[in-house]
């Protein structure tokens, strides 16, 4: 439906609201502290009016898209561990945002969520490649993404990136999965903040999505974002809460 330039919003709200386990998934997502929203919100309707259609319909996609995640482990993944390294680094995203120009919060939020999204789908389809990969970058302290080029010939950014372009998602935010690692990376508003936001997720140890090494702030990311990674971590406080609202999510 997302595909369907003349889906009316209406149509998708109510797909959305006939199915139960992404309603609940998404009305917890949006009434989680950092959201913000002056009161509590019970329906898919009213959480339109408060945040807009798209958003909804991104956040929706998004989530129902990580439904996909096997109640099993799978080439090393971990179910719950990925939701909340996923949601924490979403929530971490939507924070950075709200203090750079031309970054849009809530679109930062769903590139957060979606960012390693196509390491399900390598992790499902080709478990034992996935497998390889991850035993490569951990016993050769080198980024996932390059293992997994090595041996996959292409890693989860540009799978991910491929497949919310198919979703009909802002293209910032489909350039924002693709273009999140070393040289390639842009420096651009919502880049940035998912970028940061993954790295703080990951040396704080939010989930795990076979992260084992974080990466320092490319220079011109620093630059934007008002310093390095530990002076970001140090002006963004306690981010603990964070992670609890993604383990309380992780659970649904």
């Amino acid at each position: 439906m997302t595909r369907n330039v003349e889906c009316a919003p209406k149509d998708l709200v109510q797909v959305i609201e006939n199915d139960p386990v992404v309603t609940v998934r998404v009305l917890r997502v949006i009434n989680a502290a950092y959201f913000s929203l002056p009161k509590k919100t019970t329906s898919i309707k009213h959480a339109v009016v408060y945040l807009g259609f798209n958003t909804i319909k991104n956040l929706a996609v998004g989530i129902a898209a990580l439904g996909m995640v096997s109640a099993n482990r799978v080439a090393g993944l971990d179910n719950k561990a990925f939701l909340q390294h996923a949601l924490s680094t979403a929530g971490i995203a939507k924070l950075l945002a709200q203090r750079v120009d031309g970054a849009d919060p809530m679109d930062c939020f769903v590139a957060g969520l979606l960012h390693d999204f196509g390491k399900l789908l390598l992790a499902q389809t080709m478990p034992a490649e996935f497998q390889k990969a991850l035993d490569q970058s951990r016993s050769g302290q080198t980024s996932l993404h390059l293992a997994l080029r090595e041996v996959m010939g292409v890693d989860h950014a540009e799978v991910g990136a491929m497949l919310v372009s198919k979703w009909r998602f802002p293209v910032d935010l489909v350039e924002a999965i693709r273009h999140q690692y070393g040289p390639e990376i842009q420096d651009a508003p919502m880049t940035a903040c998912v970028f940061a936001a993954n790295q703080i997720s990951k040396k704080l140890q939010f989930g795990f999505a076979g992260n084992f090494y974080h990466e320092a702030l490319p220079p011109a990311i620093a630059k934007r974002l008002g310093g390095g990674l530990d002076e970001l971590m140090a002006s963004l406080g306690d981010l603990t809460p964070v992670f609890e609202e993604a383990k309380q999510f992780s659970n649904i």
